[in-house]
């Protein structure tokens, strides 16, 4: 009879934690405004909302595609295997310095109406969800369950690092209107 390991990849309560500390050490970000943390709390929730199987460093290029409706970051680019492998290629992403993440969509990507319709649903409802929290702090994902292990980790430390640059911008506590009114005028126009 073989045993078969129940937590193959080690993943328990110690290397979670070890693997938030970790990413979370040296950790230096910028105060930032309510549109710029918007902006790239949603870019990055939506490359964390797919699968992971790996341990994404800061500052690689990775490759989003979408297959059978569902999304999944790899390590190998569109042209190094078939589209037949991959599905559909959504764009570059790449982990930055403060743990937040970019997403250069695919020149394919950007003239798919259907999928653009998607993603502009999916912004809509992230924008609502964002107007009407009582803080802005209260949708920082501070865990997530459904995430896959490498994501969940990385949402984590992600909220930890928009906290971090909220409180820096002074708009920790506040609601989205209260962090706007703390906008310059110039800067208040809508992403």
């Amino acid at each position: 009879m073989t045993f078969k390991s129940p937590n193959p990849q080690g993943k328990g309560l110690v290397p979670v934690l070890e693997s938030l500390m970790q990413t979370r050490k040296n950790l230096a970000v910028p105060a930032k405004d309510i549109l710029q943390i918007a902006n790239e709390l949603f870019t990055s929730l939506f490359v964390l909302n797919s699968r992971i199987k790996f341990k994404p460093a800061v500052g690689q290029t990775y490759w989003l595609y979408r297959k059978d409706g569902l999304y999944g970051l790899s390590l190998i680019a569109p042209e190094e295997w078939s589209s037949s492998k991959y599905g559909q290629f959504i764009g570059d992403c790449k982990l930055q310095t403060d743990l937040t993440w970019t997403l250069e969509l695919s020149e394919q990507c950007r003239v798919d109406r259907q999928l653009m319709a998607e993603i502009t649903q999916q912004r809509e409802r992230f924008d609502q969800k964002l107007k009407t929290a009582e803080y802005i702090d209260d949708i920082l994902p501070v865990y997530i369950e459904s995430l896959p292990f490498y994501s969940r980790v990385l949402a984590s430390a992600l909220a930890h690092s928009l906290g971090q640059s909220m409180q820096k911008g002074g708009i920790s506590g506040l609601s989205f209107n209260q962090a706007r009114r703390k906008m310059l005028p110039a800067q208040t126009q809508s992403p």
